[in-house]
């Protein structure tokens, strides 16, 4: 073969070569291009469970209750304070309560505007987190965890002749209180009691000696194989103002009777629980916080021990997942949040979806 045949047929190989790399380049642009295409079109697809309640301003920690024949909301109040993300939650630097109410479930939610400041408690410092309310002696009363001029969480409580508020709030915290979340439960004898505790920014895990410690543990994360951080409970003098006895721990079991263990983050108490009563039984639920499930566990009585059945609502969008159940018209609800609005974990908005009782006395499970 001649040397110019030989150059050619090189010539040849080289263009070919260039056009198939060339359109290798471009079937890869495509396949980029699609990909891109379908990532966008799935974001916008993405379908929520539920829509926010209020979308003029942001809400999160709903606590729901039936007063005066329709349903009260005492949630947090969100705001975009520019506090820089940490372990501590100084970035939830909530400052008031706003309280929500509605007629029926699907109706209109009306705003009751602001029924406690931050600037109105005496004993108060920063950071007003998830409250909640109960009705007794034809008086309403909001509890609250507040930061003190320490930045020591306590729980307070103000009051008022209305649900909607406003309310005024005691002189000093709640004797014996700490930490966060309190939810209050009423049984049928009109015995009332209080749930509280969080970890991690909860300030909970600082508590252990009896004290508060404030070089303690930011975590619990020191010894994952010794029992988890308890939830606490005290029963509620009389007058809704105070304890009426000591703090007590809410045990959390498994089916063998043993203590969950601090290690176990799909099924152990982080923060966010509540009480509800369903067939003579008492359902503690709880989130697992990191974890991000919402979890149930069933017990004889108010005090428990309490045994662990499953978790009945998957991760929402967002860190914190923190909740309600209440009984309305025949049933039951379940009032939550996520981030569907911002998309910020510090901005959340409140929802509500129906929640189910299952034969065996299970509840099912929900997918927000």
């Amino acid at each position: 073969m001649k040397n110019t045949e030989i150059r050619k047929m090189t010539n040849s190989v080289k263009t070919i070569t260039a056009v198939a790399l060339l359109c290798g380049v471009a079937a890869c642009k495509k396949t980029e291009e699609k990909t891109e295409e379908k990532t966008t079109v799935e974001k916008e697809v993405k379908k929520y469970l539920s829509e926010p309640l209020v979308k003029d301003f942001y809400t999160a920690d709903p606590s729901a209750h039936v007063f005066e024949g329709k349903i009260y909301i005492y949630p947090s109040h969100d705001i975009d304070a520019g506090v820089t993300e940490n372990d501590n939650g100084d970035h939830f630097a909530m400052k008031d309560y706003h309280i929500l109410s509605m007629d029926s479930i699907g109706g209109a939610v009306t705003d009751h505007g602001v029924a406690l400041d931050a600037k109105d408690v005496p004993w108060g410092g920063r950071q007003l987190w998830a409250p909640d309310a109960a009705y007794k002696n034809g008086t309403y009363y909001l509890y609250f965890p507040l930061k003190d001029k320490e930045d020591i969480f306590r729980i307070g409580v103000a009051t008022s002749k209305s649900p909607a508020g406003p309310f005024k709030a005691e002189k000093e915290p709640i004797a014996g209180s700490f930490s966060i979340d309190p939810a209050v439960f009423t049984d049928d004898n009109g015995d009332s009691y209080m749930y509280f505790g969080g970890i991690w920014g909860g300030q909970l895990q600082r508590w252990t000696s009896g004290s508060y410690d404030k070089n303690g543990s930011k975590t619990d994360l020191e010894d994952n194989n010794k029992p988890a951080l308890s939830c606490k409970v005290a029963k509620m003098s009389k007058d809704m103002l105070k304890f009426d006895g000591p703090v007590k721990d809410v045990v959390i079991v498994d089916k063998d009777g043993k203590p969950l263990l601090t290690g176990d983050h799909d099924r152990r108490f982080f923060e966010g629980s509540w009480m509800h009563k369903f067939n003579g039984k008492y359902y503690f639920t709880y989130s697992t916080g990191d974890t991000h499930f919402l979890a149930y566990a069933i017990g004889d009585n108010p005090y428990g021990p309490f045994t662990y059945q499953g978790t009945f609502m998957d991760p929402v969008q967002g860190w914190t997942t923190h909740h309600s159940i209440v009984e309305f018209k025949g049933k039951w609800y379940i009032f939550y949040h996520d981030t569907q609005l911002s998309g910020k974990t510090h901005l959340r908005n409140v929802k509500v979806t129906e929640l189910k009782h299952t034969a065996d006395g299970g509840i099912e499970l929900i997918k927000p």
